[in-house]
């Protein structure tokens, strides 16, 4: 008999009220449970002994709490209000919409479900098998179909109108699991000739904006109240400091509380009045609310200890170099078909296994197309890296994304200077890292591997580097130039 089994609550849309958490968190602990997770689906997960597991469940039977233990047959279904009004949102998507939404799943789905606002970078767009996603037009969603273990992504050819979205997913979820289709033609057909939905045609692909991972930690201030994120290194919640904040909120009239897919949680409206109560608790509880940004960009399997000792690993590198990660988000994969969110995946490979035991593993490093972490294609960077070797290619990745962004974006605003004559001198060549799109130019040199200035390309030595992402010299291409004199 095992010794510890995992228990899951689901909390629809990262939604729960301090009174129903005070409730399950007050009976984790009765159960011996002095620590929870948050998952990446927006669920609380705690570990739970044998010997308390039958009183636990008795006294969520009593509530009544939906539960799973060692199971995810019923995956959560998540949404971005999270985000709601503290980061930016669309023109009509609001609390209301939401729950009008929830409302309708009277059910538990078995398919994995995504409602997003279309203008946030906050949460995953396409995670789901069935991504719902506002479209312009208001009270109605885009979808998005995914289907199980597939990364082949349809979208609906109609929109659906807000109060049919959970009766329009139950009858896509049955017609997907019992039957196959060969197009998703015949599956829109299917469903389409079985009930009526308020529609109209989607005529075009959703617009998504360029993700940027909004920071979602600590006190900020929204309109005249604040906004608190909570997030713990080791993504383990103290019981004890979670039943503080339900307190807490049940005293100031916080009815809700959110859960973030990045294993973090949000509280909404603290009054300026309150901030005393709510800092002298995080000291209390001695919690930091002032992590580096890069630290918050990673997602990681749940309840994946090895997957959190190799972010934590890379971490240290990024603060000993410095080094410069906005705008990527980074996921660590440590199970066959598990799934995590990134614009960079290191996805760990077993070399040498033996039954469910890995002697000898080995790192492949992916980043999704166009370092769009919502893009559901992973193009590899690099494969076959030991452990010591990862923090650095890494970091060549991210020096590659840098680079491209200050070229696509390298328009820089200038005071006008007096009109000049120009006179145009024949083109030279220079060449470039096709990986970084760093220029080799023999007028300037490379100061940083010491070249220079006037070295010619053919008589820099064999094993020279590119200096941004140390490709090798025959990877460089040659490419036209044209220099212009001002006199």
């Amino acid at each position: 008999m095992r010794d510890y089994y995992t228990l899951k609550i689901n909390l629809p849309a990262g939604i729960v009220s301090p009174g129903t958490l005070q409730h399950v968190l007050a009976a984790a602990r009765m159960a011996h449970v002095r620590k929870v997770r948050f998952g990446s689906r927006q669920q609380l997960l705690m570990t739970v002994h044998y010997e308390d597991l039958r009183a636990l469940e008795k006294e969520l039977k009593k509530q009544p709490i939906f539960y799973e233990i060692n199971s995810d047959q019923y995956p959560n279904i998540i949404s971005s209000y999270c985000g709601e009004d503290v980061f930016r949102t669309g023109a009509w998507l609001r609390e209301s919409e939401y729950h009008t939404v929830l409302d309708q799943f009277d059910y538990e789905p078995t398919l994995k479900i995504n409602l997003s606002d279309s203008n946030q970078s906050f949460t995953p767009f396409f995670t789901g098998n069935l991504n719902f996603i506002a479209s312009p037009e208001p009270h109605f969603w885009f979808l998005y179909v995914r289907p199980k273990q597939s990364n082949r992504v349809f979208r609906w050819p109609d929109l659906i109108y807000t109060n049919d979205l959970g009766r329009l997913a139950r009858t896509v979820e049955t017609a997907l699991l019992e039957n196959r289709f060969d197009t998703d033609e015949m599956l829109y057909q299917s469903v389409s000739s079985q009930n009526r939905f308020i529609t109209q045609p989607a005529t075009q692909e959703i617009e998504l904006p360029d993700f940027s991972l909004p920071y979602y930690e600590g006190f900020n201030r929204y309109g005249e109240r604040s906004w608190l994120g909570l997030y713990r290194r080791d993504e383990l919640f103290s019981v004890d400091f979670l039943l503080d904040i339900c307190t807490l909120c049940l005293k100031t009239r916080i009815g809700e509380m959110c859960v973030t897919p990045w294993k973090s949680l949000i509280i909404k409206g603290i009054e300026e009045k309150d901030r005393a109560a709510w800092s002298h608790i995080l000291g209390k509880h001695n919690i930091n609310v002032r992590h580096a940004a890069n630290e918050l960009a990673w997602q990681t399997e749940d309840h994946s200890d090895e997957g959190m000792q190799l972010k934590n690993y890379v971490i240290r590198y990024f603060e000993k170099y410095d080094m410069r990660t906005f705008g990527l988000c980074f996921g660590v994969q440590t199970r066959p078909k598990s799934e995590v969110f990134g614009s960079v995946l290191v996805r760990k490979r077993p070399v040498l296994q033996i039954g469910q035991l890995a002697l000898f593993s080995l790192y492949d490093l992916y980043y999704t197309e166009n370092f769009n972490p919502n893009s559901r294609t992973y193009v590899s960077f690099e494969k076959g890296l030991f452990k010591a070797f990862l923090p650095n290619q890494i970091d060549r990745l991210c020096r590659q994304f840098s680079n491209r962004r200050a070229l696509e974006n390298g328009k820089t605003g200038r005071l006008e200077a007096e009109p000049t004559e120009t006179t145009s001198q024949p083109v030279g060549f220079v060449h470039q890292c096709p990986h970084c799109l760093t220029i080799y130019d023999p007028q300037f040199g490379d100061e940083r591997r010491g070249i220079l200035p006037g070295v010619p390309f053919s008589q820099l030595p064999a094993n020279y580097l590119c200096s941004t992402c140390d490709a090798p010299k025959s990877a460089l291409h040659e490419i036209p130039m044209s220099f212009t004199n001002f006199v």
